[in-house]
Order: C-alpha cells, then sequence, then structure tokens
C-alpha cells in the first residue's frame, strides 16, 4: 500500500505541470446541499485530471526508459495526459486509441505530440496492440490506472481538496478502473479519518462496484454506457486493494441521471463536465449517498465531453429533470380537439414545442387517431398536473 509521503513527493514533482485546480462552492446546485464544493478538474490541462498521474509516472522512470519510448492506450483523457507529459520530457510516445474514439480527442492527442495508432475493434483491441508494441519496442507501456505512480498523481487532488477546504465531511469521486479514487482516498483518509469517501460509476459499467460489494475482484463482460471515460471492464488489481481498505462505499447511477447532472452543472455552475466527471453530482442530485447536512466535494474529474454528442446529452438531461416530455392523447377525429388540448397546457404554463397526428395505427377505430404534443416544462410536478387535468377533461392518455 502506499504511504502519504510517495503522494506528497508527487505534489512537489507536479509543480509546475498540472494545475491546482479551483475548488468551488456550489450551493445551490443540489437542493438541500448548501455546503456543496466542486473541485474542477474538468479545468486542469488537457481537461483532465489524468495529466497528473501520467505526468508523474513519466517523470520516475529511468534514463534508459526513457529513451526507449512511452506506449499507452486509451480512448481519451489518458492519451492526452501520456502525450502532453512524454512532450513536456522530449519522450517519443505512441497512443493507440480504438478507431471509434471520439475525433476531438484523436486529434487533441496528435496536437500533444503523441504517435496516435488508431486500432480496429474495441478498448480490448487497442490495448492488445499496445502491448505488442511494448514488446516489440521495449518502449515502457503507461497504465491508465493500475500503476503505483500513476495513483500517486491522481492522489494530489485530495491533498489540495484537504488544503483548500476545512471540516470536509465528504468526498464523492468518479470510479472506472480505480486509479482516481485510490490516490484521493489514501491522501483523504490519511490526513482525516472520519472523512468519508464514496465511489460512483456508470451502471452500464460497475466492476469496480460489483467487486466492492463482493469483496473480491470482479471483471465484467460488458461496459456499457456514455460516460466513456470511466468505461472499464477490468477494475486494477492494486486499486481494488486500496478501494477496500479505504473507500466507505461505491454506487451506481443511470445514463439518463448523469445526462442530468450535466445539464444541471452547465445551467447553474456554467461548468461543463462529460459523462465521467458528473457522476458525483449525479449521485447527489438523486440521493445516492447519505450526504444531508455534511460538507461534500464532488470531483469533476474531467470535461472532455464529445459535442457531436452533448445536444442528445442535454435532451435526454431535460427529460430526466422534468424539462421536456411528449404525450401521446388518443382522440377521437373531430373539430375542436386539439384546440381544446392547447388550451389545457397554456393555461397550466407549459410551451408546445411540436404537434404530431398519427391516423395509421390499425389498432385504432377509424375515426380516432393519436396525438403527440411535445412540450417544454418546468419539472415532473408540472407535468404531473398537466397529466391530471388532460385526464379530468376526458382524455385518453397513453404515453
Amino acid at each position: 500500500m502506499l504511504a502519504l509521503d510517495r503522494i506528497y513527493h508527487a505534489a512537489y514533482v507536479l509543480k509546475g505541470v498540472a494545475r491546482k485546480t479551483d475548488l468551488i462552492a456550489a450551493p445551490h446546485l443540489v437542493s438541500g446541499m448548501e455546503d456543496l464544493y466542486l473541485k474542477t478538474e474538468n479545468l486542469q490541462v488537457t481537461g483532465s485530471f489524468k495529466l497528473r498521474g501520467a505526468s508523474y509516472k513519466i517523470s520516475q522512470l529511468p534514463k534508459g526508459d526513457l529513451e526507449r519510448g512511452i506506449i499507452a492506450c486509451s480512448a481519451g483523457n489518458h492519451a492526452q495526459g501520456v502525450a502532453l507529459a512524454a512532450t513536456r520530457m522530449g519522450v517519443r510516445s505512441i497512443v493507440c486509441m480504438p478507431d471509434g474514439a471520439p475525433i476531438m480527442k484523436v486529434e487533441s492527442t496528435r496536437r500533444l505530440g503523441a504517435e496516435v495508432r488508431l486500432v480496429k475493434g474495441s478498448y480490448d483491441d487497442a490495448h492488445d496492440e499496445a502491448v505488442r508494441l511494448q514488446e516489440k519496442t521495449g518502449a515502457t507501456l503507461i497504465h491508465p490506472y493500475d500503476d503505483e505512480d500513476v495513483i500517486c498523481g491522481q492522489g494530489t487532488i485530495g491533498l489540495e481538496i484537504m488544503d483548500q477546504l476545512e471540516g470536509v465531511d465528504a468526498v464523492v469521486v468518479p470510479v472506472g478502473g480505480g486509479g482516481l479514487i485510490s490516490g484521493v482516498a489514501c491522501a483523504v483518509k490519511s490526513l482525516k479519518p472520519s472523512c468519508q469517501v464514496f465511489g460512483v460509476q456508470a451502471a452500464g459499467a460497475s466492476a469496480m462496484a460489483e467487486s466492492f460489494c463482493r469483496g473480491d475482484w470482479y471483471a465484467s463482460d460488458t461496459a456499457s454506457t456514455f460516460a466513456d471515460g470511466i468505461a472499464v471492464k477490468n477494475p486494477g488489481e492494486i486499486t481494488f486493494q486500496m478501494v477496500r481498505k479505504y473507500v466507505d462505499d461505491i454506487v451506481t447511477v443511470s445514463d439518463d441521471e448523469i445526462a442530468a447532472a450535466i445539464l444541471n452543472l452547465m445551467e447553474r455552475q456554467k461548468v461543463v463536465a462529460e459523462g465521467a466527471g458528473a457522476v458525483p453530482v449525479a449521485a447527489a442530485m438523486f440521493d445516492k449517498l447519505p450526504l444531508a447536512g455534511k460538507r461534500v466535494v464532488c470531483v469533476v474529474s474531467g470535461g472532455n465531453i464529445d459535442v457531436n454528442i452533448l445536444s442528445r446529452v442535454i435532451n435526454r438531461g431535460l427529460a430526466m429533470s422534468g424539462r421536456k416530455v411528449t404525450m401521446e392523447i388518443r382522440l377521437t377525429d373531430k373539430p375542436g380537439q386539439l384546440q381544446q388540448v392547447s388550451t389545457i397546457i397554456a393555461e397550466l404554463g407549459a410551451n408546445v414545442v411540436s404537434v404530431d397526428y398519427d391516423l395509421s395505427d390499425p389498432d385504432l377505430p377509424i375515426s380516432s387517431c393519436t396525438l403527440r404534443v411535445g412540450m417544454e416544462t418546468r419539472d415532473q410536478a408540472q407535468i404531473d398536473q398537466i397529466r391530471a387535468k388532460l385526464v379530468g377533461e376526458g382524455f385518453a392518455l397513453v404515453g
């Protein structure tokens, strides 16, 4: 197990390399949590905490290893961290990325100085190619999370949190392979054992949560989530042991809940978070953890969200938050029906954004149709109010 002095050494080495990111108050972000703070690693160099671990790992390599170069495998954030760290030290780096990785992250990795090799298939295929290259060239493979030096670099976030804010009761951290939470939890628990450390995973990629629950290392067959930064099938073996020692609990959140958290961060805090970075806020928003009355820090681990999916994420977040809804109403096809529906919606303060008539359903009588009405609403309570009013006026809701 790591000793705290190694994390302090990492903090010394990373001065001038990684930013000491701001810890900002977010008293209005989550209802009932006035003492909530965000550790904004989305504003870190390269837009993610990954630079810390990669830089410290590379700094500790012997000269001979550096001369043979660096190899990494990543779908995005680790790739950029390794590329920048290696380039700053004048070291050649090769990064294997799955060919389906976001173009933004591929081009950013190239721009930061790495040679990018796109590998057909999944992350696992890219990892296999990285291992093959490492064996062929003798270069050093920088693991994204299951490495003590990498963990030490990530642990500097924990030191900063404890230095920036007094009286912290709980720190909530995203979890993929476990490198971030291992380092943060080690630092936090070493400095203040009473402070709770919670992990959050996406429900579709919950191998570490399963391992924590079982008390034994577990790998998943799938990792299905748009939060690509934590879409990990195989948690680390070193990190699992550290999680067992230092972490109080790990919970999961759905992709819809993550989308709602991304939207909430953008609207209320003007903070852009990627899916992985938003999971701690999602856990707080949807009462996944015992945080009431506590001084809480959520680690926003990164902000490299793919702009091509941002609109879809926002739409899902709006739906999850009760801000957008489509209702299906069965009508008798006669004059005045649409006007009556529109009047009810308008009187209750919602805004109609789309209307569609479907006359083709073979299960309906010929004289009937399905009306789909898309609306912008305030919250779920307003949606429920509209539904109740429509039903009370004799309309049949089917969706």
